[in-house]
């Protein structure tokens, strides 16, 4: 479950795509950033534009302030990915990985652990989409429960106002019956 939670926290959203970028896919199983993108370009007819894009050169620089923050709040041990981040060309920015482009990097990269990588990789993405589900979900329940809420105050109104009748009915024909009655008397002497 650790490890699930490490890949969700590499999960990024830009140009509206949850995406991984090349780097943090390539410390996830263990080689280099150059082995894999080198292994993405020997296949690249596996990798169509939405399955995987490289960002500009503004997205890139928008998400390098954020990593660094993210990793700077994470503690030391990121340092090391930092570190192996400052050794980047900044000029070449990296590839974003979608669902599919990481799915389809586990035909190209066929060792045991990315193998095993790439299974808890998907794990990720599946437990990430039903957060981005679920409110959604709770969002229409609730909806459904205030309509419903609705229909009732609506039926206890009108349920209400004939009890009121009723009992005005009632009301006004014991005022009827009781009424002292004028006129002439037939009756007991």
């Amino acid at each position: 479950m650790q490890i699930i939670q490490s890949v969700e926290s590499k999960i990024y959203t830009i140009r509206g795509e949850r995406v991984m970028l090349d780097f943090d896919l390539a410390q996830l199983y263990e080689v280099e950033t150059k082995v894999l993108n080198q292994a993405v370009k020997r296949n690249i007819k596996r990798f169509p534009d939405d399955f995987m894009f490289r960002l500009s050169l503004a997205e890139w620089e928008s998400m390098r302030s954020q990593i660094v923050t993210a990793y700077e709040e994470i503690g030391s041990s990121s340092q090391i990915v930092m570190i192996s981040q400052s050794k980047r060309n900044t000029l070449i920015t990296p590839f974003a990985f979608t669902e599919q482009g990481v799915a389809m990097l586990s035909g190209i990269l066929k060792s045991d652990k990315a193998v095993n990588m790439n299974i808890a990789i998907m794990r990720a993405f599946v437990a990430v989409r039903r957060i981005f589900l679920q409110p959604h979900d709770d969002n229409e329940r609730l909806k459904e429960i205030k309509e419903r809420i609705e229909e009732h105050d609506i039926q206890l109104n009108q349920l209400y106002d004939a009890m009121d009748n009723l009992l005005d009915e009632k009301i006004a024909q014991k005022k009827w019956e009781t009424r002292e009655k004028i006129g002439f008397k037939i009756g007991k002497k």
